[in-house]
């Protein structure tokens, strides 16, 4: 029986860690092996609902990442899985989300507080999972070599050496500097951490491994560590991103065009990975100084800093070309803190997310939302009134405030939550062109994806859940990691 730990830490952020812990993870579950994962410590917007330990029936907030590498577990998600979550509101400040629920705010100069702050209940996680499985593969945050934050860190090397577990090291070959990002990493690390790597992954590589060869024996004789394998650059991989918004588009000369304005904060992009993917959609995400015009969808995407956010869009002119885009028949979807935008006004009178104050919204419904501390953190299943017809939908919610007004009566969607509490969400207009919902994950559902799309283009059009499209890919990515790692070697490294 394998038992042991191992982490995957890499030599930047974006290298490929997320995408390595989900692939080796399936690779172990295959092998019957009782895997879990873990990330100590997650910067991002993009997060998940899962259950909280301890309390299955309150809903816990951590990354999108862990979320995904639970699938490729077979595993419901849990708030073990990633003990502490930041969530930038700002670029000088970040809430801090410790075992699935927000406890503080936390400024950079004084981010050296999170080790007092959160370390122990990091540590309280991880040896919980420990007891519970067999193997449990650990994600690293961004890079080890980061020297001004080694003091503090829990992230990697820090917890590394507090659990005592060993590391393989991946890097990115695509971004260039393969060779100097590996070595140059493992050379800023003290002597017990540089023990602790016991090998590389290099990852992302385009053309023939032969022309690759002399440097991987280049690297090994320098390192006097082993290459455990060079992964291929996967094309069109349909899995949930961490953070990083990834605008490759699957078709783009489709039926239907949407757009998404690309917020400063915008949160839970991971929502329209469906929607990319689909082959009657062409989506495009839309950054500042560019147009939302010609599409047949404008979906306002959820916000760390709505208010905030609404003035961005404000300041590109984008308010006045939804008005637009709504005079000549478009369609207008808000999700979240899309959907808040979509009122009279927006009030924050504690400074929850930004400074205290109200602002204006877009005016297209008769409602208000007030900002408050308690967050909505719930995963909900239900009916959405698009049409006559019920259709099944489901999701999860994670927002801070509450939405009340007329325009609500005449809600989007009625649902329940995991506690079995049913209530009305959301808004759709009189004449069914403007949606508002709180609920995430709302195209991940066969049922409303398929409700949405004849929303948009008056057909009916098929398609594919997408949890048997992640599950497809992670198919896919277990047998590339089969094929190109040494997969003995790596869980000889975790039993060592």
């Amino acid at each position: 029986m394998v038992q042991g730990s191992l982490m995957i830490q890499g030599t930047t952020s974006d290298a490929g860690k997320s995408i390595c812990v989900a692939g080796l993870c399936r690779v172990l579950k295959r092998k019957k092996i009782s895997v879990a994962p873990f990330k100590p410590q997650n910067m991002a917007l993009n997060s998940a609902v899962a259950k909280s330990v301890g309390q299955p029936e309150v809903g816990g907030e951590i990354g999108r990442a862990q979320a995904l590498q639970a699938a490729a577990c077979g595993l419901e998600p849990t708030t073990d899985f990633n003990p502490v979550l930041l969530k930038p509101s700002s670029d000088m400040k970040s809430q801090v989300i410790i075992h699935g629920q927000a406890v503080s705010e936390l400024e950079a100069r004084t981010f050296g507080d999170i080790k007092s702050m959160a370390f122990e209940k990091v540590l309280e996680s991880y040896w919980r999972l420990k007891k519970q499985y067999d193997v449990v593969l650990i994600e690293g945050a961004g890079s080890p070599a980061e020297v001004n934050l080694r003091k503090n860190d829990i992230a990697n090397m820090g917890f590394a050496e507090a659990v005592d577990c060993p590391v393989v090291l991946i890097s990115d070959i695509n971004r260039g500097g393969v060779f100097a990002h590996l070595t140059g990493t493992v050379n800023l690390l003290s002597e017990s951490e540089q023990q602790r790597i016991k090998g590389f992954i290099i990852n992302q590589f385009r053309g023939r491994i032969e022309l690759l060869q002399s440097g991987l024996d280049w690297l090994e004789d320098y390192s006097n560590k082993k290459v455990l394998g060079v992964l291929p650059y996967l094309t069109q991989l349909k899995l949930d991103a961490e953070d990083a918004i990834n605008s490759e588009r699957h078709q783009q000369s489709a039926s239907i065009n949407i757009k998404v304005p690309v917020l400063p904060r915008i949160s839970n992009h991971t929502d329209f990975d469906p929607l990319k993917w689909h082959p009657d959609v062409n989506l495009q995400f839309i950054g500042g100084g560019e147009s939302l015009e010609g599409a047949d969808l404008i979906i306002l995407p959820g916000s760390k800093s709505v208010r905030s956010d609404l003035k961005f869009i404000e300041e590109q002119g984008w308010d006045k070309q939804i008005k637009r885009h709504l005079r000549y028949g478009g369609k207008l979807l808000g999700i979240c803190g899309g959907f808040q935008m979509l009122g009279n006004v927006i009030r924050d009178p504690e400074g929850i997310e930004s400074h205290a104050g109200s602002s204006q919204g877009l005016a297209l419904f008769d409602f208000q939302t007030n900002l408050t501390q308690a967050k909505q953190l719930k995963r909900v299943s239900g009916q959405c009134h698009i049409d006559e017809s019920s259709n099944e939908i489901s999701g999860y919610e994670i927002h801070c405030g509450n939405s009340e007004g007329d325009a609500l009566q005449n809600a989007f969607a009625t649902i329940t939550d995991q506690q079995g509490n049913t209530y009305k969400d959301g808004v759709i207009s009189e004449d069914k062109q403007i949606i508002g919902t709180y609920i995430h994950g709302l195209f991940e559902s066969k049922n409303s994806l398929a409700s949405i799309l004849s929303w948009i283009s008056g057909k009916e059009h098929v398609v594919k859940g997408w949890n048997e499209t992640r599950e497809t890919e992670l198919e896919r990515l277990a047998d590339c990691f089969e094929e190109y790692l040494d997969i003995d070697a790596i869980i000889q490294t975790i039993e060592n």
